[in-house]
C-alpha cells in the first residue's frame, strides 16, 4: 500500500507543479486572470495542467480500486507509467501539441487497465 500512496502523492505533486507553471506562464506572457487564453505558449501550459486534472480525476480512484481488488504493486507500476507519461506529454506538448500522442497514450493505458481490470475482478468475485 505504501508504494501506491507514494505514487499517488507524486502524481498530485506533479499536478501541482503543472499548476505553478501555469501561474508562471501567466506572468511571463501577461495573461491577466480570469483569462484562460492568449499567448500560444501560455495556452499550452494551461492545457497541460487542465488535461492532467481531467485525467487524475478518473485515474486516482481507479488506481486505488485496482490496488485493493487486483494488486497493489502492479497498481504502483501503472501509477509510475502514468506519471512518466504525463511528463512526456508535457514535454512534447510544449514543443508541438501535435506530438503529444506517446505521452497521452502512456497516461491513458494505465487508466484503461485499472478501470477494466478492477471491473473484471470485482465482477468475477461476485459470481
Amino acid at each position: 500500500m505504501e508504494l501506491l500512496a507514494i505514487i499517488t502523492v507524486l502524481i498530485l505533486i506533479q499536478t501541482l507543479f503543472f499548476g505553478f507553471e501555469v501561474g508562471k506562464a501567466r506572468g511571463k506572457y501577461k495573461i491577466k486572470a480570469p483569462a484562460v487564453s492568449g499567448d500560444e505558449m501560455f495556452d499550452r501550459h494551461y492545457r497541460i495542467h487542465q488535461n492532467t486534472i481531467e485525467q487524475i480525476v478518473i485515474f486516482i480512484p481507479s488506481l486505488w480500486l485496482f490496488g485493493y481488488f487486483v494488486h497493489m504493486n502492479i497498481g504502483a507500476g501503472l501509477g509510475l507509467l502514468f506519471l512518466i507519461g504525463r511528463l512526456i506529454f508535457r514535454s512534447a506538448y510544449l514543443k508541438d501539441p501535435a506530438s503529444r500522442e506517446i505521452g497521452f497514450i502512456m497516461g491513458f493505458l494505465p487508466i484503461a487497465i485499472c478501470l477494466l481490470a478492477t471491473l473484471f475482478f470485482v465482477t468475477k468475485g461476485m459470481i
